[in-house]
């Protein structure tokens, strides 16, 4: 039913951009140990896991989701926002082909997966330091007829999906923190909002029937078990020194046919 295409915890991990985090040391064989849990709680969910070559000399090349955008018909292949980032694309293209056709962002666009959350045939892009409005042109461009674009503002932090995701998709249901972005932009939705001591909790990641959850976000977990929604937690801690959240580690790609 789905593919999951990963990549595997880089050693130059520590050299990861930070945008809103300071740098703390990150311990390399515990990002490898949660990453390896973040895989088996895929293939729980009903992924196939395919894993990408390790790319050691890209400190972010874990954080696959940036790279590209995954739709019915076409995948869109990202110009992330930092440059450095850019050399990861082109192993996340080849392995794409087998899926979906392709199309690409070009420059003066930069566009970051992480940045695009898609609740049923609408398409939010958040509007950041790594994706600016030519990004969200060109991928609007890319998208089927039947999908709506919407631009959104995002403050205080790295990308759109770290202040809101899907955390149920039927009925929809979105995890938000507030703090970073309009609640009101999801009126459409049933919301739940992010317990305030968790404020990166809202990174969350809706598959199936089941939604995987940070184990450092209790209080958020909580909350969402409450909402009707089925929860599963993995570790995450480490990896969320590099700004990396649990949509981050994977593309999810849907079998089509």
């Amino acid at each position: 039913m789905f593919t999951a295409l990963t990549r595997p915890v880089p050693r130059s991990i520590e050299r990861c951009e930070l945008t809103h985090l300071a740098r703390t040391p990150i311990d390399y064989g515990r990002a490898v140990a949660e990453h390896d849990a973040y895989e088996r709680a895929l293939e729980a969910m009903g992924c196939r896991i395919e894993r990408l070559p390790p790319a050691h000399d890209l400190p972010d090349s874990v954080f696959v989701e940036d790279t590209a955008v995954v739709l019915d018909e076409v995948a869109v292949i990202a110009r992330p926002g930092a440059e450095s980032r850019r050399p990861e694309t082109a192993a996340v293209a080849k392995a794409l082909r087998t899926y979906r056709r392709l199309a690409v962002i070009d420059a003066p666009g930069t566009l970051d997966g992480g940045d695009v959350l898609r609740i049923g045939s609408r398409l939010f892009v958040g509007l950041t330091p790594r994706t600016n409005a030519e990004g969200v042109r060109q991928l609007a461009l890319h998208a089927a007829p039947g999908l709506t674009v919407t631009p959104v503002a995002v403050t205080g932090c790295l990308h759109l999906k770290s202040a809101v995701t899907l955390a149920k998709n039927q009925p929809p249901t979105v995890l938000v923190n507030p703090a970073w972005v309009d609640v009101d932009v999801f009126s459409d939705y049933a919301i739940v909002e992010v317990d305030a001591a968790e404020p990166f909790a809202a990174n969350v990641l809706a598959l199936g029937e089941m939604t995987l959850v940070a184990a450092q976000c209790p209080l958020t977990a909580e909350r969402l078990a409450r909402a009707g929604i089925r929860v599963r937690t993995v570790p995450a801690g480490e990896l969320a020194k590099a700004e990396g959240g649990l949509t981050c580690g994977s593309l999810i790609i849907a079998t089509i046919g």
